[in-house]
């Protein structure tokens, strides 16, 4: 069985599916700021985003959100230079979007700690999310980040140390649309037990540094998730 999303920055309509952008929106704490200027996003990603800059502003934020409908939000947010999400200034607003909004929250995390993984497991966060990269030219090339590989497999243990619900995302392609650590990072997801993962093919957004580097093919997607599949036989998958 394999689950498919559709990324909220994106409005989707067809035959077969509509998109809401109230139902599950996104929040980023930190509004268009990013330290890291990815080659791949650029901050443009954090553009499509509700700016929350401030613990009240984010709590004033989401109940608005509930009242147009919402049942959940994703809190994200642009990355400091050490590739973490600065988090910890809203954590206790995340429990109050529980206990008094009722509000699903999935909260995009970048590098983590144990103490601000523990932080998000008591105040009650559904599930964290964190891009795993296993190619430390990636890292430095597309992230203009100066951490390892090795810190991304610390924090899918400060993760499980916590025992939150957290789930990887592994972008095929991300290194210029071929692939190159796609497999390393799944087997760092493999010492550690996800309450899902996602699979993501590398999408070039207009604006860019990236805006013309061709996406993955097809088969190295088909490759990444057939061995997704095969390592993680239990584990939900989506695409």
């Amino acid at each position: 069985e394999i689950r498919f999303y559709a990324p909220s920055f994106t409005y989707y309509k067809t035959k077969h599916y509509c998109s809401s952008t109230s139902e599950f929106p996104t929040i980023s704490v930190t509004g268009n700021a990013c330290a890291l200027n990815c080659k791949h996003c650029g901050g443009k990603v954090l553009e499509t985003m509700h700016p929350a800059l401030s613990p009240q502003e984010l709590f004033d934020l989401g109940v608005k959100l509930k009242e147009n409908g919402a049942k959940g939000c994703l809190v994200s947010g642009g990355c400091l230079p050490d590739g973490s999400v600065p988090l910890d200034g809203s954590v206790p607003v995340f429990g109050r979007f529980k206990r008094e909004l009722g509000l699903t929250v999935f909260v995009h995390t970048g590098i983590i700690n144990r103490e601000t993984a523990v932080a998000l497991k008591d105040a009650g966060v559904d599930a964290a999310l964190i891009d795993v990269i296993g190619s430390a030219e990636t890292v430095g090339k597309i992230y203009n980040l100066k951490v390892t590989v090795q810190d991304y497999t610390d924090s899918l243990n400060a993760l499980q140390n916590a025992k939150l619900n957290f789930v990887p995302h592994v972008i095929v392609g991300l290194n210029e649309g071929k692939l190159d650590g796609e497999l390393k990072a799944l087997q760092m997801i493999q010492q550690v037990k996800p309450s899902a993962i996602v699979i993501i093919a590398f999408m070039p957004i207009h604006g860019t540094a990236m805006a013309k580097t061709p996406p993955p093919k097809p088969a190295d997607i088909a490759k990444v998730t057939a061995m997704a599949r095969l390592m993680f036989p239990e584990t939900p998958l989506v695409l």
